[in-house]
């Protein structure tokens, strides 16, 4: 079973937690302009890597708030996790993320 540490409550049982995605995925501008391949590449496509990747939770079963984990993909230890709205942290050993790929 996967420990998350929630950044409101504290470690909890993967349980609580629902999945929602690679996080730093900026909304369109101007989305009416988007074409239908624009649209549902925004929709659909996101990175898939192997090892660190910035996701994004929420605690359904506690405080309801999302937030963001950096977790490896190829262990399932999530090595970092923060608040909406905050940067994702640079990790020791790690280059600094860029543009919205993290």
């Amino acid at each position: 079973m996967l420990l998350i540490s929630c950044p409101n409550c504290g470690p909890r049982d993967e349980t609580e937690f629902h999945y929602g995605g690679q996080a730093h995925v900026p909304y369109p501008d101007d989305p009416a302009a988007l074409t239908d391949e624009e649209w549902a590449r925004y929709l659909f496509y996101r990175a898939n890597p192997r090892g660190l990747f910035a996701e994004r939770w929420v605690h359904v079963g506690g405080c309801r708030k999302w937030f963001n984990a950096v977790r490896d993909t190829t262990t399932y230890r999530i090595a970092a996790v923060y608040r909406m709205g905050e940067p994702r942290p640079v990790l020791s050993g790690e280059r600094a993320a860029t543009g919205g790929a993290a």
